[in-house]
């Protein structure tokens, strides 16, 4: 079988583990437009999960670690199309830089707004963390015309979870994560059996684009960051209960 895109060998990978994947409320997927694809995020195939769900390449901001391990960066950034992320202090302006232009081509790009902690430490299937309001920002300042926001939550009903690698060993590729800096093993996390829930857009007018001056730039990024948590933690409550 030869594998030509990211979404082939999504679906490839899902089917390989023997991955059921239900589909809740697709018809709310915009068309025809730039998207900013917003999740949760506890398993490295939650960015696998999104694109066979939403059928369409994502092109995901991943950690920095993942464009420096061998074999992993081949098939992070070379076969699905990731783009990690740089050191930390050019992480954000290279973030706001490569997403940009990649919405300017009406790609979908995908984050994680909870960051790297529920990768690390395992956490439950309906939690939901902090969301850092970067992604808020990004798309507040694109220069993209007709930019959805969407949030989509990954319920994962059946799982198991297992010890992948010790986390000192990424240290080695990026030692500015203090994550990194500790004992213990990076979990695991593969999903049996797992529903997608698609929330309500959020779409960027002119009108907030206005409003993102000054002191009011913090409250639409946190308007707009709450918005896509409501989202993602009831939908998330939702698909496992």
């Amino acid at each position: 079988m030869t594998l030509n895109s990211p979404l082939d060998i999504s679906r490839y990978f899902l089917a390989a583990c023997s991955t059921q994947m239900f589909r809740y409320y697709e018809d709310r997927i915009p068309q025809d437009t730039s998207i900013l694809v917003v999740s949760n995020h506890r398993s490295f195939m939650d960015a696998l999960v999104l694109m066979a769900a939403l059928s369409s390449p994502i092109r995901f901001a991943c950690h920095h670690y993942m464009g420096q391990v061998p074999v992993m960066r081949e098939i992070v950034t070379g076969q699905l199309g990731c783009f990690p992320l740089e050191k930390t202090q050019n992480r954000q302006q290279s973030f706001f830089e490569q997403s940009q232009l990649l919405l300017q081509s009406q790609q979908m790009v995908g984050v994680f707004p909870e960051g790297t902690t529920p990768m690390v430490k395992f956490t439950q299937p309906d939690e939901v963390g902090t969301f850092q309001r970067g992604f808020a920002h990004l798309a507040l300042r694109a220069s993209v015309k007709n930019l959805a926001v969407l949030p989509v939550a990954i319920a994962s009903l059946e799982e198991v979870n297992t010890n992948g690698f010790p986390l000192r060993l990424l240290s080695l590729f990026d030692p500015s994560e203090p994550l990194f800096n500790q004992s213990g093993w990076h979990p695991l996390v593969i999903y049996r059996r797992v529903a997608v829930l698609v929330g309500r857009p959020y779409w960027i007018t002119p009108q907030h684009h206005q409003k993102y001056h000054g002191k009011l730039a913090k409250n639409v990024a946190a308007e707009l960051t709450q918005h896509c948590y409501d989202e993602i933690a009831s939908l998330l409550h939702e698909g496992c209960y």
